[in-house]
């Protein structure tokens, strides 16, 4: 039946259905996993590196997480090139809200504008959806910190702690039962997961990709970390060296799966 409606991605099938877009979340979900979590003091993203050879050079630009701009930063999970046009996007539109009002873009609108790009690819004949998700952490002066993630389908929806790729559906679990969130006992923070240190956070983290990533040992060739954190009161977003992903494994490593030995 699907074969009948799945030629372009204008075609609604009985059902109500865009298998088109269907099918790119279906790539999504067989992507490398991306966590975010929100803590009181900033946010926390790691992201699964594909299986590489050996000879790639690692120090050579970043595979999963992207500055988007000086507020936002962004972990993404599905086809690395659709990534690299979205990231470019962004930047564009957020160096024209600088140039036209002189402060950062708000973390939210930014993540809209780029949700109505991907919703356009959906509807409009010619065109084959984006095959890729995004988490984007941020913070702005109006809401704090906030951690959205996307479609895509174009759309968007805030999280406290998200996972979006590959067995995210048990990461999401493990994340339901696991994060701390007193905020409604402390709504004068202003921030989701207000009882949540940023310590706190990237030990949930390791928890989590421990359990959620088909490997025998967590090493900084298979991951990527990076934080966005406020200094002097402004943004601050720090993308981990393999040295520092060293030292966050060992200092984690009391939650991190033992091995079957």
């Amino acid at each position: 039946m699907a074969r009948r409606y799945d030629s372009r991605t204008t075609i609604f099938s009985p059902e109500g259905r865009l298998y088109q877009v269907e099918y790119a979340m279906e790539a999504i979900s067989h992507a490398g996993t991306v966590i975010g979590i929100l803590s009181k003091d900033g946010i926390v993203l790691a992201a699964e590196r594909q299986a590489t050879s050996n000879l790639l050079e690692q120090s050579i630009g970043s595979e999963k997480i992207y500055d988007m701009n000086d507020n936002v930063v962004a972990g993404v999970a599905g086809l690395t090139a659709d990534a690299n046009i979205l990231i470019n996007q962004s930047r564009l539109i957020a160096q024209r809200y600088l140039q036209r009002y002189d402060s950062p873009i708000p973390v939210e609108q930014l993540v809209r504008r780029l949700c109505d790009l991907k919703q356009g690819y959906t509807q409009f004949g010619g065109l084959r959806p984006f095959g890729v998700s995004f988490l984007c952490a941020g913070w702005d002066s109006a809401h704090g910190f906030q951690l959205y993630q996307s479609d895509p389908a174009g759309n968007y929806s805030s999280w406290k702690a998200a996972c979006i790729g590959e067995n995210s559906g048990n990461a999401q679990s493990i994340l339901k039962q696991e994060y701390k969130d007193d905020s409604k006992e402390d709504e004068q923070a202003n921030v989701a997961g207000a009882s949540m240190s940023m310590d706190d956070a990237m030990r949930l983290t390791c928890m989590v990709l421990s359990k959620t990533i088909d490997t025998a040992k967590l090493t900084n060739e298979k991951l990527e970390f990076a934080t966005i954190t406020l200094k002097a009161g402004k943004p601050h977003i720090h993308v981990y060296s393999p040295e520092e992903i060293d030292g966050v494994l060992s200092k984690n490593e009391s939650v991190i799966k033992p091995s079957d030995s």
